[in-house]
């Protein structure tokens, strides 16, 4: 059996040539759904419906459903906005920096990571606009030409930076996943029946492809320059979501250190739900020779490398706070350990620091369920941490006379979970009528093998070769 392979492991298996790859990844598209697909669509569309009522209610009744009072002004709306911005940001590190960084074994895993980023990032522009109070007014914050006289919007609030970052955000991924598309949406197309209704769909998104070397060409040049342009964004966007509370004069929130803290607290949480979503479509898609074993075993790399991040961003917090002197910084980051919300930061410190590093064994990361639960495990604690942080410094603010409780309303916990089921729903349909792998990519890799296989790989360049 042929394999083709890295160094240290098999990229695709069984013994794949280039039209096994067309058939392979066409077959989830073109075939019926599997039983677990169904199950997947009805669970998440559940959640969906239970979401839309819950949005539907608040924004008749108002923001008043929620349980925020006079003290904590931010609880579960910020808390989820964080949590799916962080989510999104895997995709981009995937798909952009790994490719500009020649790391051939993204090759299976960027096309899902790349939609990732795009559903993460409209579950998380829900929340804003709920909390606007008047969603219906929302286009008020885009700084367009308007006849509202001096009423503009304020450039020097941080929330608006979020609005700015964000569409960029959404905007260049979006195109870049789009770009990635065409070749796959040619090969979609010449594979569809003449005439057919879609064929002319698909004819029409394919933009004319033809592949010849002058539209590859183009494509690659394309590529190249929109990986470049989305790289910083990977850095520029969750440093500006970090500026919400890094301006304000709010004890364990004003620091510094939380740019680069949040950066990689979002590549964390977002590597994460990327093993969670490719293992649930290596399983139901039966992709199990295109998401191997080596894929999962970098991917746990990843997690490792920015749960330290994430740890030892924890432990400067702490220093920080003790080291300065000021009563009040050492009072949050007590009673975030200690106070009420006590519970929550155990939660945070288990998930993130203590129980990926499970990973750093070798049979750990090849068993496919215990990094499916340590995947999950690490999105439930960075959802607890921006919820610890938030809340736990809200609750106890200066005065004592105006220390509180938040407590959720079941409107929050429902809303919470629409989102989760928007989430999983557009992945799901994402999975049935998009190619889930980059199959030009994967063959790109095939056909590399090969070639240096044939001229012995010269010197100084990675073997990556088919062997028996």
């Amino acid at each position: 059996m042929n394999e083709v392979r890295l160094d240290n492991g098999p990229m695709i298996t069984g013994g794949k040539v280039v039209s096994d790859v067309t058939r392979d990844v066409s077959r989830g598209m073109e075939g019926r759904p599997t039983m677990l697909w169904w199950v997947g669509l009805g669970v998440s569309g559940t959640l969906l419906l239970i979401g839309l009522v819950a949005v539907t209610y608040q924004m008749a009744v108002g923001i008043g459903t929620w349980g925020l009072n006079r003290t904590v002004g931010w609880g579960f709306d910020i808390t989820n906005f964080v949590f799916w911005i962080g989510i999104g940001h895997a995709g981009t590190l995937i798909s952009a920096i790994l490719f500009l960084l020649r790391q051939r074994w993204r090759t299976s895993v960027n096309r899902a990571a790349e939609a990732m980023t795009l559903i993460a990032v409209m579950c998380a522009g829900i929340f804003p606009l709920i909390h606007m109070g008047r969603p219906w007014l929302a286009f008020w914050v885009a700084p367009y030409p308007n006849f509202r006289g001096p009423l503009w919007v304020n450039f020097r609030s941080p929330l608006l930076w979020d609005v700015v970052a964000i569409s960029t955000y959404f905007t260049i991924s979006a195109v870049f996943w789009y770009v990635g598309l065409l070749p796959d949406l040619a090969t979609l197309r010449d594979r569809a029946a003449p005439g057919s209704t879609r064929r002319r769909i698909l004819g029409w998104l394919s933009l004319g492809w033809n592949g010849s070397y002058r539209t590859w060409h183009r494509y690659e040049v394309v590529y190249l320059l929109l990986a470049g342009l989305a790289t910083p964004l990977v850095i520029s966007v969750h440093t500006i979501v970090s500026m919400d509370f890094a301006t304000s004069v709010i004890p364990g929130w004003h620091t510094t250190i939380f740019p680069p803290y949040f950066v990689a607290g979002a590549i964390f949480s977002g590597m994460a739900m990327v093993l969670t979503l490719m293992l649930i479509a290596r399983t139901t898609m039966r992709l199990q020779d295109y998401i191997t074993l080596r894929h999962i075993d970098v991917m746990c790399k990843l997690v490792i490398a920015t749960s330290g991040m994430v740890g030892l961003a924890y432990a400067t917090e702490y220093f920080i706070a003790f080291y300065s002197g000021n009563p009040f910084e050492r009072f949050v980051f007590i009673n975030r350990a200690l106070g009420p919300l006590g519970w929550g930061f155990g939660i945070m410190v288990a998930c993130n620091v203590l129980i990926p590093q499970l990973l750093w064994f070798a049979r750990v990361r090849r068993t496919v369920l215990a990094v499916f639960l340590i995947s999950i495990a690490v999105n439930i604690g960075m959802w607890f941490e921006r919820f610890v942080i938030i809340v736990s410094s809200l609750e106890r603010s200066f005065l004592p006379s105006s220390w509180t409780t938040y407590m959720p309303t079941l409107i929050e916990f429902a809303t919470l979970a629409g989102s989760f089921g928007l989430f999983f729903t557009l992945f799901l349909l994402f999975c049935r009528f998009v190619p889930v792998i980059a199959m030009a990519e994967v063959k790109t890799v095939l056909g590399s093998a090969s070639q240096r296989t044939a001229s012995h790989a010269q010197p100084g360049i990675p073997q990556v070769g088919l062997e028996s």
